[in-house]
């Protein structure tokens, strides 16, 4: 889904996926099979909280404006429930805009007076002002990587004729708009690096229009796409063209909130109008599938993905392109795994696949013999394989080691043939490089370390730092560690705790605990301008790693999905508990948040637990669990959640559902929901039904806010202005909440 903007927030098997778009257990018995790695996880010590936890914060005083309610019952295989604020579905309705509007000048007015927020404004943009530059990728003869002076509201692409040349500027999205929210969702030069086609989308929308420039003389092309939404451009090496993936045209008043099905992949020949693009392929009998596709390193094929929404078990086909017609043939469709294109030499195919071995392992198979046994080439290991690319005749790997990464190179045999030394405990967010360049150049990061390109040199085994980030602060007073512990039903759960090196253990700081848990996605370390200033003014960032996400494979998430989701909700809160009990904070400073499944998280744990959090912050969430799947392509997540139209799960979801299990009179933490008013991932609707449910049934006096961004979607091509205001709203916001 859900992908988070990102963090922080998502990842998916292969760093091009585009099916990462969407994003956005009982496994004790199965956890003891696996070894976890050194150490046993801590046991709860036998002590008290302390006993006089710091007082909680006295907030100014919050009066929400009025909201109507509707008679509205829907009748669920028998059980009535109540949908009062129904008619807050209605993205542009009357009643809909007003409501918006009022919420956010109350909102508004409300922030606007916290003492601290225009110096934590002023801060973060000191902390983002600084240069940060993209990995560069060769098409042809050319190099394309993207760059930020600091506070440009979007990155600029250059093109050079090496990697480390100084670039020329062929495309700047900051001139499309006044205030930076029309964004580039998309970049893709062709095979010889002549043409480059790209993605325009307004508002934060997942909606693309995809044009073309040329890239020697930096003037467009009059190509113009229409309805695209989570794809790639993928050129055929001849030049001709690209397949891309595109929808039927919503209907006039529902471009934001219709539901997305019936896609079809097809082939835009440069010059042509749209109307004329060949369907390469389409399913009408299944209308919530989604196709990625991939051109082979050799031009010879186009390598098909299937997926089911967001599920994780994806089907392989393929075509070839020197055969008339382009005739689809399948690979691997039997859905029995994750499956996904990794390479080939001639008819041999490189597949990554978790089918018989949950955390991944690369097989080659004979696309002429597809019902033969493949060959594995690397086997499944203790630790999940999370992506491999072929580059410079070698396979490189990463792998996830207890939520963080590391790196391998292997040859054609699949034998290890080095590591990849990273900067320390942190994440790769890319490897690039093409099977005839002799150098990988990989992205790391980590909470304390911005963004750095690595370049690693395939023959020598030799990594430098290619181009590092010149961040204006100073990050050395600070540490992360990783600990260990246990869940509910025993299981061993991992958490990462930021805060400054000299902290005194008092049950004093206020803290910030982060989750997401779901959709397979991994919560690695990220480097966040805004918990960098966040831990600056003495806060503790928690960054939890749950199941449901893909940390420790598909076992792992299944373990937190469908039937079994309240196993991430219980893991975030034993990560809280960590936190009170080894005394890092209290009840009264101890706050959460998390962004679209982040987000339904909070809501479900925020109701679950109100007496635990002194504030909680949901954005972008899906918190009607009832009726999330009749919405954009919210149909697509049936597969992780579940589906309200079914009695079974029903139950399951309702058990939970965040808006459904506000109840009068409860004395709730301090709330701020976000969400966008373009949203056209998560329907804002179900933060405006939550935010009414809950000023409604509020029955202590902490503050309810709705806090509605205009001009921008579910947080992808978010402008830097935005995003300053943004953070510097959410730390006033629990700064008053929490007391510091």
């Amino acid at each position: 889904m859900l992908a988070s903007s990102r963090p922080a927030h998502a990842r998916s098997r292969s760093p091009r996926s585009a099916a990462a778009a969407l994003c956005l257990l009982g496994l004790a018995a199965a956890c003891s099979t696996f070894d976890w790695g050194p150490g046993p996880a801590e046991q709860p010590p036998v002590r008290q909280f302390l006993p006089k936890p710091p007082a909680a914060a006295e907030l100014p005083p919050f009066t929400p404006p009025p909201v109507a309610r509707d008679e509205v019952v829907d009748d669920y295989h028998g059980t009535k429930v109540a949908d009062p604020y129904r008619w807050l579905e209605d993205q542009d309705g009357e009643r809909t805009k007003a409501f918006v509007q009022a919420q956010n000048a109350q909102s508004r007015a409300w922030l606007d007076e916290l003492p601290e927020r225009e110096a934590i404004r002023e801060r973060l943009e000191e902390l983002w002002n600084f240069p940060r530059t993209s990995a560069p990728e060769r098409f042809g003869n050319r190099w394309f990587w993207s760059h930020n002076d600091g506070l440009q509201n979007q990155g600029v692409w250059l093109v050079g004729d090496a990697p480390d040349a100084a670039g020329d500027v062929v495309l700047d999205p900051n001139t499309w708009s006044s205030d930076g929210t029309v964004a580039l969702a998309g970049f893709s030069p062709s095979h010889d690096g002549r043409f480059v086609a790209y993605a325009v989308a307004e508002s934060g929308s997942d909606w693309q229009q995809w044009r073309v420039f040329d890239a020697a003389t930096k003037q467009p092309l009059p190509d113009v796409l229409h309805w695209a939404k989570f794809t790639s451009a993928r050129w055929s090496h001849d030049g001709r063209g690209f397949f891309y993936q595109r929808f039927p045209a919503p209907r006039d008043g529902e471009v934001f909130q219709a539901a997305n099905q019936n896609p079809q992949l097809c082939f835009h020949v440069l010059g042509t109008e749209q109307s004329a693009d060949v369907v390469v392929y389409e399913r009408p009998d299944q209308p919530n599938w989604l196709f990625g596709a991939e051109v082979s390193d050799d031009g010879r094929f186009l390598v098909l993905t299937l997926r089911s929404g967001s599920s994780t078990t994806t089907r392989l086909a393929y075509a070839d392109l020197q055969q008339d017609g382009w005739p689809v043939q399948p690979l691997c469709m039997k859905g029995d795994g994750h499956w996904s294109f990794v390479g080939n030499r001639g008819d041999t195919f490189w597949l990554r696949t978790d089918k018989d071995a949950p955390n991944g392992r690369l097989l080659a198979l004979d696309r002429t013999q597809p019902d033969a046994e493949p060959t594995v080439v690397i086997a499944e290991r203790r630790n999940a394989l999370q992506t491999v690319r072929r580059i410079g005749g070698r396979f490189v790997c990463t792998w996830l080691v207890d939520a963080a990464h590391e790196a391998t190179v292997h040859g054609d045999d699949g034998a290890e043939g080095g590591r990849i030394e990273l900067p320390g405990l942190g994440s790769i967010r890319s490897v690039l490089g093409k099977e005839g360049d002799p150098h990988a150049y990989l992205t790391f990061e980590s909470f304390l370390h911005a963004p750095t390109v690595l370049r690693h040199d395939l023959a020598a085994s030799a990594t430098t730092t290619f181009r590092a980030s010149t961040l204006q602060a100073d990050t050395s007073p600070y540490v992360t560690e990783r600990k260990f512990f246990l869940a509910k039903d025993g299981t061993r759960l991992c958490l990462f705790v930021t805060h400054k090196k000299d902290l005194l253990c008092d049950a004093t700081h206020p803290t910030y605990l982060y989750g997401y848990g779901g959709f397979d996605q991994s919560l690695t370390p990220a480097f966040s301008v805004p918990n960098l200033a966040f831990v600056e003014r003495g806060g503790v960032y928690a960054h939890a790693i749950l199941r449901g996400g893909g940390e420790y494979g598909e076992a792992w998430h299944q373990a937190g999905m469908r039937d079994k989701k309240q196993n991430v909700f219980d893991d975030f809160v034993a990560c809280a508990d960590y936190l009170l009990r080894n005394r890092y904070t209290s009840p009264t400073r101890l706050a959460i948040g998390g962004r679209s499944n982040g987000g339904l998280l909070v809501g479900a744990v925020m109701t679950q637990h109100p007496e635990r959090f002194a504030a909680a912050i949901p954005e972008v969430g899906v918190l009607d669990m009832l009726r999330f799947h009749r919405f954009t392509i919210g149909r697509a997540w049936v597969p992780e959640y579940g589906c309200s139209d079914e009695p079974e799960q029903f139950a399951w979801l309702y058990a939970y559902s965040p808006l459904h299990r506000v109840v009068a009179g409860t004395k709730y933490p301090a709330t701020l929901v976000m969400t966008g008013d373009h949203d056209d991932r998560v329907l804002p609707g179900h933060s405006y039904k939550f935010a009414a449910a809950l000023q409604a049934a509020q029955g202590g006096s902490a503050p309810i806010l709705l806090r509605i961004d205009t001009a921008t979607g579910h947080g992808a091509g978010k402008p830097v202005q935005k995003l300053i205001d943004e953070a510097a709203d959410r730390w006033a916001f629990l700064a008053a909440a929490l007391g510091g």
